[in-house]
């Protein structure tokens, strides 16, 4: 009998919840890791609501940096989806505070699924460790699989776009030399929206809540690649199922769109909301940076278009993604129901 059993660390984070809820719905069962047990009701509850399989899913405390709970824990699954990364709002003071869970965690599960002879890890990096590091020349095009984040242009590269870069290549110097016979693959999302299911949301979705929360009194000349959780979770799955995804990387964008083309999608829809017309300056948001933190991390995606090709997933894996412009509205019609903006 196969075993229908999946670890998915980060289960109460905004990808976790839902790659669990599909893969409850697919009839899996799943062993969902988090920091705190405390939290286990309330995302029990949210996740109940998405299926019917709640009886499927079971949880685990687990820190990244402890060797032994994932030693405990892929004994007891075939395949792992490791979703779970530190992602602050704000940088931190010191980035090691990122890098260091981020690879060493990842380090962790791969020796755990090695040493009980798993047959798949799927892990989640980021269009971060494709687009960044790049000469001033070099920034603006379209990226694939075969680009790497250059870790050490730190000008054109943030801690948590280093942290994702390191983990990612950390997990294939690893399968390079493992003898086990576990297979990876990597998805590397763009900025994720899509339906928030509850109040721990993921950071992206910060790119709808402050166009229409009327704290934006413009929009900054900034665009990225984004992709829906739903069809993030969806690729995570068939990356696990797929045999032919063994060993390979996929981007995972459903298309580009600027702040503009955001602000614009949701104003026709929402009339009555306060939503900015007006284009912000580049030096004008280098400015507010000092006064929102939150800023900070996309100053790097000023005046550049960074863009990401998305036919490997769409060929290979036949994914067929929901609208950028869908993803948008999703996060939006949800943010307003949680009352959020």
């Amino acid at each position: 009998m196969e075993n229908k059993k999946v670890l998915l660390t980060g289960v109460t984070g905004f990808l976790g919840s839902h790659t669990t809820i599909q893969l409850l719905n697919k009839g899996y069962e799943v062993i969902g890791t988090l920091r705190d047990m405390k939290r286990v009701d309330e995302i029990k509850e949210v996740i109940a609501k998405n299926t019917d399989n709640i009886d499927k899913l079971d949880f685990a405390e687990a820190n990244l940096m402890d060797e032994h709970i994932w030693n405990d824990l892929a004994s007891e699954v075939q395949n792992v989806i490791h979703i779970a990364s530190p992602f602050p709002r704000e940088l931190p003071k010191n980035e090691n505070d990122l890098i260091a869970p981020a690879k060493n965690g990842t380090l962790n599960i791969l020796k755990a699924a090695s040493k009980h002879g798993l047959r798949r890890i799927v892990l989640t990096s980021s269009s971060g460790a494709i687009v960044y590091g790049k000469e001033k020349s070099k920034r603006k095009g379209i990226f694939d699989e075969n680009d790497w984040t250059n870790i050490s242009n730190t000008k054109d590269s943030t801690p948590y776009f280093r942290s994702k870069t390191i983990a990612e290549k950390a997990a294939w110097d690893f399968i390079k030399n493992d003898t086990s016979g576990l297979e990876l693959t990597t998805i590397c999302p763009g900025a994720i929206l899509g339906p928030i299911l509850e109040k721990d949301f993921g950071t992206s979705a910060n790119i709808v809540i402050k166009t229409m929360d009327g704290s934006s009194p413009a929009i900054p000349k900034i665009g990225f690649d984004m992709v829906d959780v739903r069809s993030v979770a969806d690729l995570h799955i068939r990356a696990m199922e797929a045999p032919e995804a063994a060993g390979e990387r996929f981007v995972c964008s459903a298309g580009f769109l600027t702040f503009e083309e955001v602000a614009s999608i949701l104003r026709k829809k929402y009339p009555h909301k306060k939503i900015p017309k007006f284009a912000l300056p580049d030096f004008a948001v280098r400015l507010f940076s000092n006064i929102d933190k939150t800023i900070k991390p996309i100053l790097i995606d000023l005046g550049t278009e960074r863009k990401v090709n998305n036919n490997k997933a769409v060929k290979l894996l036949e994914w067929q993604p929901i609208s950028a412009q869908e993803a948008v509205l999703a996060c939006a019609e949800s943010v307003i129901k949680l009352s959020l903006a």
